[in-house]
């Protein structure tokens, strides 16, 4: 059972969603996935019974739900438990409903994987260049990916080594790499490509995600040379990585009379029959 398999269940009713820009995420109705998972008359009732026995149990999804305005039936907006993914499949782990069996097994087919990595991160690498070549990438495009991720590692470790924060303070640096190579920042990088929780590398052309790993490469060394001591230290350091990359983009464009920095992302070329080089 594969995800793409497991969420072809959802297909035959609406499942109302909506998308978070600030955090980035989808959110979806309780009610609704509850309502095709268990088959039940009275979803709403479910939900309800359902949320007592997990807040009795001291389950995480209850406290942690949030609500948001969704269009109901009658075309008004009401007040609606809302789940993100992670809190989705904790949900379906709690319904019991033969619909929601290949959901379960798919997790438990992840979390076993995932296990697997840990122990050998080879075999991690082999997944991943696996995935990517049935999605339909070339092989030129996939090496080049593998690389962009040794490349974010050795960056993410210099940052460590620095005393920079992971979450905030790195995407604070990536952004501003970003900006100062693309001319865009993440943000709006990913919205001239229109992705939403797509990942924005998985999304770049080749000369795109060389540029981009030429800027957090340039990065690194800088940052190993002149040890960064303060968070707006790292932050100028980034923008001299991102920059050099840029003034390189900007030759490029010169030369080629073309953007880099383009509107494509991976579907555009999957759905051509054309591979993302």
């Amino acid at each position: 059972m594969t995800k793409e398999t497991a969420i072809k269940l959802f297909e035959e009713k609406q499942i109302r969603s909506v998308w978070s820009d600030e955090e980035e995420k989808w959110y979806f109705s309780i009610v609704d996935v509850v309502g095709v998972l268990s088959e039940s008359p009275n979803p709403n009732n479910y939900w309800k019974v359902l949320k007592n026995r997990l807040k009795k149990e001291g389950s995480q999804l209850v406290t942690n739900c949030n609500q948001l305005k969704l269009k109901s039936a009658d075309g008004k907006f009401y007040k609606t438990d809302v789940a993100d993914t992670e809190q989705l499949f904790r949900l379906i782990q709690s319904v019991p409903s033969p619909k929601a069996e290949p959901f379960k097994l798919w997790i438990a087919k992840v979390a076993r994987e995932r296990i697997d990595e840990i122990e050998d991160p080879e075999i991690g690498i082999d997944r991943l260049m696996e995935t990517y070549l049935k999605k339909g990438y070339s092989k030129e495009w996939v090496n080049q990916r593998l690389k962009s991720i040794e490349v974010r590692k050795d960056l993410t470790d210099e940052w460590d080594k620095r005393g920079v924060k992971k979450g905030q303070e790195y995407a604070i640096l990536t952004d501003e790499i970003t900006k100062a190579w693309s001319g865009l920042s993440v943000k709006k990088y990913k919205n001239h490509k229109d992705l939403k929780k797509e990942n924005l590398r998985d999304n770049m052309s080749n000369l795109e995600l060389v540029l981009n790993m030429l800027a957090e490469v340039t990065t690194t060394e800088i940052s190993k040379e002149k040890k960064p001591q303060t968070f707006t230290e790292n932050k100028e350091i980034a923008n001299q990585g991102g920059t050099i990359a840029g003034n390189t983009r900007k030759e490029i464009e010169e030369k080629t009379g073309k953007k880099v920095v383009n509107t494509l992302k991976a579907s555009d070329y999957l759905e051509n029959k054309k591979v993302l080089e």
